[in-house]
């Protein structure tokens, strides 16, 4: 290797090494994303009341195990029976517009949550929705 390295470099370098200071590694980096437990409902064949008592119980265990995401998939509505009932659009996917208000207006499950977020398409896309919980103290 040739010596093309200034002075003032050479200076840095060796001011550096005395200092004994650790760099950190980027490959040991703990990510985020990489150590979340995250756990799933699949809601597809639930009543709304049973859909809204599953969603209730399984937030609240969830929180207990320290699970810090949790992916609702409450389908997109395509299948639903709302063809049958006149006063009900057939636009209007039952679970997954009221799951969502359900969890919001629930003051209990709402102290539990950090965030709601709509999930990405791998996860569901528009039939699935994200619970981002809080720590458990």
């Amino acid at each position: 290797m040739t010596s093309n390295i200034s002075d003032k470099d050479q200076k840095d370098w060796k001011d550096f090494l005395k200092k004994n200071e650790k760099l950190p590694n980027k490959d040991f980096e703990k990510k985020e994303n990489k150590f979340r437990i995250t756990k799933s409902l699949d809601l597809h064949g639930y009543t709304l009341d049973e859909a809204n008592q599953k969603v209730e119980s399984f937030i609240i265990d969830c929180f207990d195990q320290k699970v810090s995401k949790i992916i609702i998939v409450t389908g997109k509505g395509l299948h639903s029976q709302n063809d049958k009932d006149p006063y009900v659009s057939k636009e209007f996917g039952i679970l997954k517009n009221s799951i969502p208000d359900f969890i919001k207006n629930n003051s209990n499950l709402m102290k539990k949550i950090k965030s709601i977020t709509d999930a990405e398409i791998t996860d569901g896309g528009s039939g699935a929705l994200y619970v981002f919980l809080k720590k458990k103290l």
